[in-house]
């Protein structure tokens, strides 16, 4: 793959926690030492921000002096739209019209915020939109302000693109944007030329999609990926594992497909390497991904075409073997 840009989310290169030890499992960085981090690493030249652990109303100019310093780009802000108690019950889809419209506001903050900023991009991860019991959700409603919200938030910015990623489980046990399909049916409600979705390699596995697959169908229904998240996990949980760690032969997949369908926009590591030092964690899912690249770039596309077509198992086996065991 040519002239790939890689970034990463700004605090995994830092410490992380989980609900075992909220402390986290390395002494927190400060955000200026967490620019300093990811600018160690050569291959990375943008970065995504976390409304409210990265943006607040005050330091937009100090977060813009950061990027400057370390020729790093915006490449998207992620609204906090999962880490609040005030998005307990949900955010876009929540049962009080308060609280969406809080949700609305919120994203249209983090819009201006990314202008200001130099980027085009916001990603929405609305975690907390779902369910977790039967007989607790009213399924239309609340998909209907789902997407009313979104819709809102698309028409605030029309040159500022809005991209869904979605996730089937967690923080709820059953999430409303869950599937790359499902994720595809909201951008068409919405309707507007600016909407779209974030794979997030390991939300695809926990969806049990092929993630090749998904890239292929939002290219099919619009061209409709704006973004990608790239980690690995062991399909159960969203364990934020370094790229490439578990599923080898799907990320080649992914990641031909990525240049099949000329997908031109970032790759960003979206890890959360909980005991390993996130640096380095980091620093390997980015060589990851450059492997992944030059070895896409190095596959003869006619022969490779030719097994996609005649779809003769054992045959592609074989030369996939050959390709990464070199035997």
């Amino acid at each position: 793959m040519n002239k790939t840009q890689y970034s990463v989310i700004l605090s995994n290169v830092g410490s992380c926690s989980d609900r075992f030890l909220t402390e986290g499992y390395d002494r927190p960085y400060a955000l200026s030492e967490l620019f300093e981090r990811v600018a160690q690493i050569p291959q990375v030249t943008g970065v995504e921000l976390v409304g409210t652990w990265h943006v607040t109303e005050s330091n937009v100019k100090e977060l813009k002096e950061y990027l400057e310093r370390y020729g790093l780009q915006l490449v998207s802000i992620i609204p906090d739209h999962f880490g609040q108690m005030k998005w307990k019950y949900g955010s876009f889809a929540a049962k009080d019209r308060a609280v969406r419209q809080q949700a609305v506001a919120h994203a249209k903050e983090m819009i201006d915020a990314a202008v200001e900023l130099g980027g085009d991009l916001i990603s929405l991860w609305p975690g907390q939109d779902g369910y977790d019991y039967l007989f607790q959700a009213d399924y239309i409603q609340e998909r209907d302000w789902f997407a009313e919200g979104v819709k809102e938030v698309c028409r605030y910015r029309p040159d500022v693109r809005v991209s869904l990623e979605y996730k089937p489980k967690e923080p709820r046990t059953h999430c409303y944007l869950s599937t790359a399909a499902n994720a595809l049916l909201i951008t068409q409600e919405v309707g507007t030329d600016n909407v779209g979705v974030t794979i997030d390699f390991g939300h695809a596995l926990n969806a049990y999609e092929t993630p090749a697959e998904s890239v292929a169908l939002l290219k099919k229904h619009g061209n409709k990926l704006f973004h990608v998240h790239m980690n690995d996990n062991f399909r159960h949980w969203d364990d934020d594992m370094i790229v490439g760690s578990v599923h080898t032969i799907e990320s080649l997949e992914f990641f031909y497909w990525l240049k099949r369908t000329a997908y031109s926009g970032w790759l960003s590591i979206d890890q959360y390497p909980y005991r390993e030092d996130g640096l380095e964690a980091v620093h390997e899912g980015v060589r990851a991904m450059e492997a992944f690249g030059h070895v896409v770039d190095s596959l003869p596309a006619e022969k490779v075409e030719r097994l996609i077509r005649e779809g003769r198992s054992p045959e592609t086996a074989a030369f996939l073997r050959e390709c990464l065991l070199r035997v």
